[in-house]
């Protein structure tokens, strides 16, 4: 595992920017792992941007989410679909079979798990994947108490994660209770994983993440164990490093 101390947010999106299109102009079909939330909204905008200005393709680039809401249809405002397509594919030249998110309606939740594992395997794993904090040290949607050996499944979401997500809805009450998210040996099999953070309320996971014992209590430690592992943050999260 290695830290990169960045100024700010800017900086965090630009560096994990430049390195996804470092892989993609070295293995143009690379497969990325995608995440959602609002911390990777300005490293897309950036890859936009390379797209635009500097030819940055994706037309063989294929994608694989990290979750994805139960419930929420894929045409819904706060849907992870929604959120992919709205912050980077509508802006880029990927094809949209080469666009993997868990359907978070789908008939057998527990068949479009296995789907998704059956997927990831058949495009040859994930080469680079995207990662995001929560506060209470989450990644994906695997809550504290979260296996190391986890698998994709659908997980029910803590209530601290849930009051974190319910600024982008109305009330607490329409935030899902349910996600199907990615599990923690899923994305530890990945050959390369860039996590991003910024800001003061992430200080205190990343430094358990990074300094503390690896626990399941803090399912982001378990990237103490990666092979390839980057933390990008700015320094007001790592201020307690």
């Amino acid at each position: 595992m290695r830290v990169l101390i960045v100024k700010d947010y800017e900086e965090v999106s630009r560096e994990a920017a430049l390195r996804i299109a470092e892989i993609i102009r070295s293995k143009p079909d690379a497969v990325l792992g995608l995440a959602t939330g609002s911390t990777p909204i300005g490293c897309y905008r950036e890859l936009i941007r390379m797209h635009k200005m500097e030819g940055l393709s994706f037309s063989k680039v294929s994608t694989f989410n990290l979750d994805e809401y139960v419930g929420l249809a894929p045409d819904h405002p706060q849907s992870y679909h929604y959120y992919m397509f709205q912050n980077l594919f509508n802006h880029v030249d990927i094809k949209v079979e080469n666009i993997h998110i868990p359907n978070g309606v789908a008939e057998d939740l527990d068949e479009e798990c296995l789907n998704y594992e059956e997927s990831i395997k058949r495009a040859g794993g994930i080469d680079l994947q995207l990662l995001g904090i929560g506060r209470n040290g989450h990644i994906g949607f695997n809550e504290p108490g979260s296996s190391f050996e986890s698998r994709t499944r659908v997980v029910k979401l803590s209530e601290q994660t849930r009051m974190d997500n319910a600024r982008f809805f109305k009330s607490l009450d329409e935030v899902p209770t349910h996600a199907i998210t990615m599990g923690i040996a899923t994305i530890m099999e990945a050959k390369r994983i860039i996590l991003l953070a910024s800001g003061e309320a992430k200080a205190e996971a990343i430094s358990k993440a990074i300094k503390g014992p690896k626990t399941v209590m803090v399912p982001a430690s378990a990237l103490q164990d990666h092979e390839d592992c980057l933390f990008i943050v700015d320094r007001k999260a790592a201020s307690l490093l």
